[in-house]
Order: structure tokens, then sequence, then C-alpha cells
């Protein structure tokens, strides 16, 4: 039947390159751009101490990504995970949030190459300029860029998941690289000095609420490591490695962020370098306190390495994008063109091309507007992140006495405890995302666009739901999981 017509991707992605999507993914343009915003909210070690924890919780989290990718090794990620365990409605809900939020990173990355552009040539950038959003100027030539960006990441991932792959673990090396060398002309040039990363914390808020703010941020810098479930349709190598690539790729991104904190915070007294940025209105404040001691060569470094940082969430998160959709197509909850392969790369070239456009409406809306979308696509994040883990814990027993309740069951305390602790980590997540009273909630902004994308999926859901819910059991679990029985 053609119901029953189940397109598959090419398996082609090797250990290292899987490992330098996610690594690089979570890395972005964030690491580059980001210090000086996070070190104002919590002070240089409550950022890195909230970093490092997200790190940790996002890894027991991975426990449960680990368990499910070796057992369900399909392209879908948490759609595919939250159908397993909550049935084809919670499986949209999952799908529609995490749909935002690949595409708002993808859109965030291109117009952090806008804002590396108008630090290195200010007067060209201003070119064109046409209107303000939310206190930012958005001009043409800022729009081009992006635009371009989006574009030719987009061509680059139509010719397939080796090419992809390849050219993401040589933009992770060159990133490395440019991260340790910004580290060595810190330690071995005058100036830098670790002294200036006191006081530690935040002087007017607690230790516990400076690092509760930078840990609520952790579903946004880490979702990277998300793109490996999605990608898993396509391993050339057994699915049981893809649990060590995501403790490798989380440890790395943790200590870049890391390695990146410290070396803006050493560049001179960190609340002297958040008043010159804000006296000054400086765009882009990490690369102005690398300049202050490395001079140009600094900036060129720090230029390479952001731009490398930029390519990977590009390029990771425009595969994550079109395999979520391709999946959700093949589930029949999306039209039949997302389904489709490319007849010569094997690539689904339609999810692709949708995330290619929607994201070039973006940069006419200015970097700012953007950023209260991708915060609340963090809430997004740490929703498809509860329905892994309540997926897995659904699948862990304690014993063989549990297992008689799901015979489906595995028989693993130690994964079920670890299923438990990540599943109350994201709601964790949640609470401190959506608990107004707490300084890491949502601003207004991001609440208003998070009400607005939960109406459209309403909206979307009930103007597809016949196809989608009129699919036998068997069937629906034959396009999503490739088998009859769980």
């Amino acid at each position: 039947m053609a119901i029953r017509e189940r397109k598959k991707l090419e398996r082609s992605l090797k250990p290292h390159w899987v490992w330098a999507i996610a690594f690089g993914s979570a890395i972005g343009w964030g690491a580059f751009v980001l210090p000086p915003d996070w070190m104002s909210d919590a002070g240089p070690l409550g950022v890195i101490i909230g970093i490092l924890l997200g790190a940790a919780l996002m890894m027991v989290i991975g426990v449960s990504y680990g368990f499910l990718i070796e057992k369900f090794p399909v392209t879908g990620g948490e759609f595919a995970y939250a159908y397993i365990g909550f049935g084809r409605k919670f499986a949209f809900v999952a799908g529609w949030f995490l749909t935002l939020g690949y595409m708002c990173i993808v859109a965030l990355n291109a117009s952090a190459l806008s804002l590396l552009a108008k630090f290195l040539f200010p007067d060209i950038m201003a070119i064109g300029t046409m209107y303000t959003v939310a206190g930012y100027n958005v001009s043409i030539m800022q729009i081009l860029i992006s635009s371009i960006a989006i574009i030719i990441f987009g061509l680059l991932n139509i010719r397939g998941a080796k090419f992809s792959g390849n050219i993401q673990f040589i933009f992770a090396m060159v990133l490395i690289a440019g991260i340790t060398l910004l580290g060595l002309g810190a330690i071995f040039t005058e100036g830098p000095s670790l002294s200036n990363a006191t006081p530690a914390f935040k002087p007017d808020q607690s230790m516990v609420i400076s690092v509760l703010t930078i840990l609520a941020l952790a579903p946004f810098a880490y979702v990277g490591f998300d793109n490996i479930p999605q990608a898993a349709e396509e391993f050339n190598f057994e699915p049981k490695k893809a649990f060590g690539l995501i403790i490798w790729s989380l440890l790395a991104a943790g200590l870049a962020y890391s390695a990146m904190i410290l070396i803006t915070a050493s560049t001179m007294p960190w609340q002297d370098l958040l008043g010159v940025i804000d006296s000054q209105n400086i765009e882009w404040g990490v690369g102005h306190a690398i300049e202050s001691y490395m001079g140009r060569l600094g900036v060129f470094i720090i230029a390479a390495a952001v731009s490398m940082g930029i390519f990977t969430g590009l390029n990771g998160f425009m595969i994550s994008s079109s395999r979520l959709t391709f999946a959700m197509g093949r589930a029949r909850i999306l039209p039949n063109a997302f389904r489709q392969l490319h007849p010569k790369y094997n690539t689904p070239y339609v999810g692709i091309i949708f995330t290619v456009l929607i994201c070039l409406i973006a940069p006419w809306f200015g970097r700012e507007a953007l950023l209260w979308v991708v915060d609340m696509s963090s809430t997004g994040v740490a929703i498809a992140y509860f329905f892994c883990t309540a997926t897995a814990y659904k699948y862990f027993a304690y014993s063989e006495a549990g297992k008689k309740k799901n015979p489906h069951a595995a028989v693993s305390p130690g994964r079920k405890v670890f299923a438990l602790l990540g599943l109350l980590s994201s709601l964790g997540f949640l609470v401190l995302l959506l608990f107004p009273p707490l300084p890491s909630s949502l601003g207004q902004e991001s609440y208003i666009a998070f009400g607005v994308w939960i109406l459209l999926g309403i909206v979307f859901y009930f103007a597809n739901q016949k196809r989608y819910n009129d699919i036998s059991r068997k069937d629906m679990n034959y396009l999503i999981l490739e088998k009859e029985e769980l």
C-alpha cells in the first residue's frame, strides 16, 4: 500500500563526523558572543559553574538518549521517542517544538555572521540602514550576508550527509584551534590576568541565583548534542557508540564555553569591561576584549573561530531540521513532499529548502527580535528533553518484577535512576524558564512568541489530524520506527 511507503536515508556518517556535528552545533556562535551578557547576569565563576553543571545535567539526560538511539536508530529524535512513550499526539507536540528550536538556531547563527561583519566592517554594514527593531538597526547589508549564508548552507546540505559531515569536522577542528590560540595569547601576553575575573559572582545577587540563571540556559547552550539522534538513521557504525559521542561532545562543549568565559574575563576587570561595552555601545564585546591584548591578530583569530562556530551551527541544525521534518513527513503529519529524497544525493531536500525559506524571513526582523524567539525555543527544547527521558524511564525496569508490567522494558536499575534524574532535570529547566518570579524566566516578548507558536501548532494539528490519526498502529510503527511492533 502507498501508506506503507517508507524511504530511508543513506548510512554514510562516520563517528568523528557525528561528534563534530554535536560539538560544533552546541558551541555555535554563543561561546564567542554571549560571555559579556552571561557575566552581567552571574559573574565569571557563576557562569562557569552554571555552564559546567548544565553539561553534567545534559550528560544525565544523555543516558536516556544513548539507550533510545541504540534501541531505535531512526531519524526523528524526540518525535520518534515521544511516539514510543506517549503516542502520536504527543509526538507531534515534541516535533513541533523541536522544529521551531532548530530553525531559530539556524536563523540566529546567520544573524551572528552579520554581527561579526558589523564589528569588522562597521561602515560597510551601515550601508542601506532601513529601520530599527527593538533598538537594533536593520540594514540591507546585514540582510544580504545572513541570507547568503543560509542559502549556501542549504545548498551544501542538499549535496549529501557525507559532504556535510566532512566539512563539519574541518570546521570543528579550526574552531578548537582558534580557542587554543586565544588561550595561549591570554597566558603569554601582558595584561590578561585571572585576578580580573573578580568578583567571581554578580555582587548584588546570591551565588545560587547566579548559577541558576545560567543553568536555565543549558537546554539552549547544549542543544547541539540533540543532533545525534536526528542523524541516527545515517550512522555507518553501531548505534551503541552514540552514547559515548554524546558524552564527549558535551564535555568538549562545556570546556570550550568555560575557556571563552575565562579568556574574556581575564582581559581587564570584568565589570570595567561591561562598562566599556555599554558606554561605547560596542557591538561585539568579546571581540573588543580580545583586541585589547592581541590586537588585530587576535581579532583575526577570533573572527576565524566564531566563523567556524557559526558555520557548524548553520550546518548542524540545517541537518537536524531537515531530518526532523523528513521523519514527520514520513509519518504523514506533514505534507507528502517532506518525505521525498533528492534523486541524486538522497537527501531530504524539501525539508532543507523549507528550512532555508523560513529562516530567510528572520534577518528582516533584526537580531534583538530574533533573540526573543530563541529564548522561547529553549522551552521547546526542554519539553523535547522531557519526552525523551520520560520514554526512557518507562522502558527501564528496576527488576524482573517491574518488567512484568512492560514486556518491552530492559532491566537496568542504574539507567532507570539516570532516566528519572534526567526527567527531573528537564522539569527543572522548565520551571527555571517558565516561573515568572525567577530571574531566569522568559521575558514578556518570549512568552508572547511562545503562545503564538502553541496556537499555530494547534491550528496545524487540527488541519492535518485526520490523515495522521487514520493510520493504523502497526503502519505508524513501521513508518516511524521501521518495525510493526516495539
